[in-house]
Formats: C-alpha cells, sequence, structure tokens
C-alpha cells in the first residue's frame, strides 16, 4: 500500500493541516499535526510509521513551494509512545523531551508502550504484515526539548510546556499568539491514561492545574489534541478540573493495581516481539 493510500488529511486554518492513518481504526489512533510557517515547518507526532509520512506530505504538496523554507521538516513527539512516535524515524530532524530521549535512542518497546494488534489494522500495509512484528525503530533526537523552548516557524512559534503525568517525558506545544495548543495525549476528550509504566498520578494532576490556569489566563482558545476531535477552552477546563478531582485516594489504589498488571502484559508482549 502506497503513503497516499494509507494516509488522509484536512486543510483547517492557519496553515495546520490534520492527517490521520485511514486503516489504523482504534481508540489508539493518533492525531497527526502539520503546522506550516514561514520559515519552518513542523509536523507533531507521527503515527504507527507503517508508511512514509514524509512521502505523503510530499506527494500531497502540503508544504508548498516556498524558497524561504530552508529548513528540513522537523518532527515532533508530544511523547515517545508507539501510536505517536513509529515514524518518527523517517525524519531528518527529531525533537523529544530531554526525559524520553534514551527511551527513543534505544527503541525501547516497554516505555513506548508498543501494544498493536492484527484487528486494528484493517487493511495490511504490506504483504504478510503482521502486528506482532511492529516495533518502534530506535532514533536518536536532534532536538532535546525541555520546559520553555521555543520553536520559531518564523511568522509563528510554539513553546514547548512540560506536562508529564502520562508519560514522563510529555509535553504540549503552545502557539501563544493563535491561542492553539497541541496537546498530545496530556489532554483529549476521552479518558484520560495514567495507569502506564512511567504515568505518575501526581504529575498529571499538577499538569491538570496547570491547564485549568492557562485557561482562566485566556490563553488558550483551541485544543488540538492527540486523539479524537478539537475541541476549546471551556471543555478543556472541565475536563482538566475532573481528573483533578477525580485523582483522590480511591482512584490512587486502583491505578496502582492496573498499572502492575499493564506493566507485566507490556514485558511479556515485547519479550514474545523481540524473538
Amino acid at each position: 500500500m502506497s503513503a497516499t493510500d494509507w494516509y488522509a488529511h484536512k486543510s483547517l486554518e492557519n496553515g495546520v493541516f490534520w492527517i490521520q492513518e485511514r486503516f489504523y481504526e482504534s481508540g489508539n489512533r493518533a492525531n497527526i499535526w502539520l503546522i506550516r510557517g514561514s520559515h519552518q515547518d513542523v509536523v507533531i507526532d507521527t503515527g504507527l510509521g507503517l508508511r512514509s509520512l514524509p512521502d505523503y506530505i510530499n506527494s500531497k504538496g502540503l508544504l508548498g513551494d516556498d524558497s524561504k523554507r530552508k529548513n528540513p521538516l522537523l518532527a515532533i513527539g508530544t511523547h515517545v509512545h508507539f501510536d505517536h512516535s513509529g515514524g518518527l524515524h523517517q525524519f531528518q530532524q527529531v525533537g523529544v523531551h530531554k526525559a524520553e530521549v534514551d527511551a527513543l535512542a534505544n527503541g525501547d518497546n516497554f516505555e513506548t508502550v508498543t501494544w498493536l494488534s492484527d484487528r486494528e489494522i484493517v487493511e495490511d500495509p504490506a504483504p504478510g504484515w503482521r502486528a506482532r512484528q511492529y516495533r518502534v525503530k530506535a532514533v536518536t533526537p536532534t532536538h532535546i526539548l525541555q520546559e520553555g523552548d521555543v520553536i520559531d516557524l518564523g511568522d509563528r512559534q510554539l513553546t514547548v510546556l512540560h506536562m508529564p503525568g502520562h508519560s514522563r517525558g510529555s509535553i504540549c506545544l503552545h502557539d501563544k499568539e493563535n491561542k492553539m495548543l497541541f496537546s498530545g495525549d496530556v489532554v483529549y476528550d476521552g479518558s484520560m491514561i495514567d495507569w502506564l509504566p512511567y504515568s505518575r498520578i501526581s504529575d498529571y494532576t499538577r499538569s491538570c492545574e496547570r491547564l485549568v490556569e492557562m485557561v482562566d489566563k485566556e490563553e488558550i482558545d483551541q485544543v488540538m489534541p492527540g486523539h479524537y476531535n478539537t475541541f476549546g477552552s471551556k471543555r478543556l477546563h472541565r475536563l482538566a478540573s475532573n481528573y483533578i478531582a477525580s485523582a483522590g485516594t480511591c482512584h490512587r489504589a486502583s491505578t496502582c493495581v492496573v498499572k502492575s498488571i499493564a506493566s507485566l502484559a507490556l514485558r511479556a508482549s515485547n519479550s514474545r516481539s523481540a524473538c
């Protein structure tokens, strides 16, 4: 299957494109965001990487033909979980938060929580493809990101916000001028996952408190999440507030049990995949 068949996209306002993997039918299917700038273009998250995302972007002419863009396309992972980082190895420039650099560079499929089944891939990307063969490929990041870094696209800037909880290196990218937040899996319109191996409820609570504060300061109008549909500031405030309210003793106890089971299952699954 070609890259042009595997992906599909929508053109949104302000030079933003929303790309998805058509034949990955799962709640884990991540949103891929392409942002055009006057001097630098950025893709935020890269999906599974089963077909070439750069080939798709180029074949559809999504970067235009502007000679001012002299820098190669920069691919940023909001975190290294497999559904977001699988295609990072396809790019010349790759950025992730410093807390997850080693996991990506070492191809650590435990920390990337690689968990893919055949039934989620409704059309095989290649003859004989099987989910058990899937691994996140190691890539050494060229950009090691941390809190407060500014990614300069020329006519717009994206500020890195370290928002751990879902994973230890989770980030959001904030377009302050346009009041847009590319939130990865820090927040989306669904249940927040805090039971994975490197999840931490106390960190997640602080990140949600920060999101509430940003909404209260009117710094966010629109959220471009890692999964599902976009939403506005009121919904963001409610989602973050609801998580804070729910993160009590009972939630922490039950999550600890689920986290232990999930870690064992991931260890077993990735041990078999390595064989």
